[in-house]
């Protein structure tokens, strides 16, 4: 066969473009990956920043619902109190969050605690929590309305507003200094202590705003977090944090864009008049006076209807909770946002590889595949040339030997005896050849059947060596024999390993090359009977020993000095060996023989 080049430069075209698509599938998901780490990055951040929000949303909301003037306090009037514990518990999702509400007026230690069942506020004793924030209650200076370790939040109440001489607008880029000190400094008459419910905060309201932003739509957690308070005080956590994807302070007061309900417009809807809901936007801006260097807040409550806007001043806030007492740490469940990006990018190059070589191998596949068709017809062809050319000759002299008697050119008894003769070997020939390819379609179809009888290995041989008899002597060979005594018996379909055997003798005649001689023997070995063919004739090249027992096979030289042949016989042998269960193995060397050994197990006892 000549070799086209066609299909293997189209195959190694086909093998280059996906090694291109490899490439550059390599770049686009690097690109991805890169994309979605900016994307989970600056969603990750947003979620965090929004549980921050969200949770001191809650915050704010349970402490500005309070913030009272000191005449609710001087004249013990508790009903607008009344209805602003009713209005917040009615529209908080967490009506246990707060557990306790304290009043201390400020110039002496008396304190009042709220009691849910009469709805008053009444004497009552310091607690060991209440002592500890004694120093924040009372500080003159740097007051902190945040109590984190009880948790508390302390409102400080304000007598009442005096007339504030100027209005500032503080929606300008800058407040001056002169400003601010026009405006005239409200007093803290006392302070409301409201206590936290500590298992409310930890054990439904972190984990409910964590399960919003930090849980996928199946239920499983893509990140872990962890809440810290001062010096790292774990408050709150799912798993240990080894890195920090994100983090966020929170738990503060600050109003910044922070939506509230005014309530004194709301206490007139709830004493029932029927008034819309309105809405107070709080903002903050905070500089230094000029009367003294604390910090201060100064905010505007802007309310729809009013003409003017209303300005408080919260005096001597500590600024450093504007940015919250808790700080939230976020970290990914693959170990870091990195490590999950380097986990799909590598999952998805897998995925894209694999494809990419499984097309690539299937390419090779039916390159070879197709290689392999062509290679077995081309041997089906020679197979048929081969047979066509086998059936030729004993056809040849069958027909002319029936000439010569029908036309009666031999009319001597002798010679009608002789053509007689030679026409029933040729048919046996020609019986021989056509027997021998329904044996290799059988077999290769799985329909040949073995009859195994328990039978002696001697008697195989000898039917084998009475077939090949005429042949023997045609070409004057020798024949040696050695078969071992007390060989034990072992199932076998006598004809069928007959004809094996056959086959061997009839290789060695017709690859005799000049030398007549070749040796049957049979042994017992480990267990195994052995039967080996050996002669001395042309011998097997090494490149063809490994394709021998293939269909349809014939090595270039006995095809070059036409030797014939239909390449099925050796097929035959291995198929009737392995049919009974043992193995064929061939030793062989170019000009020196070949030596076909059948490994054959014993009968069973």
């Amino acid at each position: 066969m000549k070799r086209s080049w066609f299909p293997i430069t189209l195959v190694l075209l086909l093998l280059g473009l996906l090694a291109l698509l490899a490439t550059l599938q390599y770049r686009w998901l690097g690109q991805i990956s890169d994309g979605e780490r900016t994307r989970l990055q600056n969603r990750l951040q947003t979620d965090t920043r929004r549980f921050a929000e969200d949770f001191n949303r809650e915050i704010q909301n349970a402490y500005f619902n309070f913030q009272l003037n000191s005449e609710v306090w001087r004249e013990k009037n508790w009903n607008e109190f009344n209805q602003r514990v009713d209005f917040w518990r009615g529209k908080t999702a967490y009506p246990n969050l707060i557990k306790n509400f304290y009043f201390v007026e400020l110039g002496g230690e008396n304190l009042l605690c709220y009691d849910n069942q009469s709805k008053t506020f009444q004497a009552a004793d310091w607690t060991a929590n209440l002592i500890n924030l004694k120093p924040k209650i009372f500080a003159e200076t740097n007051f902190q309305p945040i109590a984190e370790d009880v948790p508390a939040l302390l409102m400080p109440v304000h007598t009442a507003e005096d007339k504030i001489s100027r209005v500032i607008n503080i929606r300008t880029a800058k407040i001056e200094q002169e400003d601010i000190s026009s405006v005239m400094m409200p007093k803290r008459y006392g302070v409301l202590v409201i206590e936290l419910d500590a298992d409310v905060v930890v054990n439904q309201l972190l984990p409910d705003v964590a399960k919003k932003y930090f849980s996928d739509s199946s239920g499983g957690a893509d990140y872990k977090f962890a809440v810290a308070g001062a010096e790292n005080r774990v408050v709150f956590q799912t798993e240990d944090l080894t890195a920090i994807d994100s983090s966020a302070k929170f738990f503060n007061l600050a109003p910044d864009n922070f939506i509230s309900f005014n309530n004194r417009e709301l206490l007139s809807t709830i004493q029932g008049e029927k008034k819309s809901v309105v809405f107070s936007r709080i903002e903050r801006v905070t500089r230094h006076s000029a009367a003294n260097d604390k910090p201060n807040r100064i905010e505007t409550q802007v309310l729809k209807g009013d003409e003017k806007p209303r300005i408080r001043i919260f005096e001597g806030e500590n600024l450093r909770h504007n940015d919250g007492v808790w700080t939230l740490n976020v970290q990914h469940t693959a170990g870091s946002l990195e490590q999950f990006i380097a986990n799909t990018r590598r999952k998805n190059l897998g995925v894209s590889f694999g494809i990419l070589s499984l097309l690539a191998v299937s390419v090779v596949l039916i390159f070879l595949s197709a290689q392999r068709a062509t290679r077995f017809a081309q041997k089906q062809v020679d197979f048929v040339s081969a047979v066509s050319h086998e059936f030729r000759t004993p056809l040849a002299v069958i027909r002319s030997a029936g000439e010569n008697l029908s036309d009666g050119v031999v009319r001597d008894e002798n010679q009608v005896s002789k053509y007689g003769a030679l026409i029933k070997r040729e048919g046996v020939k020609l019986s021989a050849m056509v027997e021998q390819i329904l044996e290799f379609a059988g077999a290769s179809l799985g329909k040949r059947k073995y009859d195994l009888r328990e039978t002696e290995i001697e008697k195989i041989i000898e039917n084998a060596l009475a077939e090949c008899e005429p042949l023997i002597k045609e070409k004057g060979f020798t024949v040696e024999k050695e078969i071992a005594g007390n060989l034990p018996p072992f199932a076998a379909d006598e004809k069928a390993l007959s004809q094996t055997i056959q086959n061997l003798v009839v290789n060695s005649v017709k690859y005799s090359n000049g030398n007549s001689w070749l040796k049957i023997s049979a042994t017992n070995g480990g267990g195994r009977i052995k039967i080996v063919v050996e002669d001395k004739g042309i011998g097997i090249a090494p490149k063809d020993l490994k394709h021998i027992f293939e269909p349809f096979y014939r090595s270039k030289t006995v095809v070059d000095e036409q030797i014939h042949g239909s390449g099925l016989g050796l097929s035959l042998v291995k198929q009737t060996v392995a049919a009974h269960g043992g193995r064929i193995a061939v030793e062989s060397e170019i000009g020196k023989g070949s030596r076909f050994t059948i490994e054959l197990p014993q009968a069973k006892n």
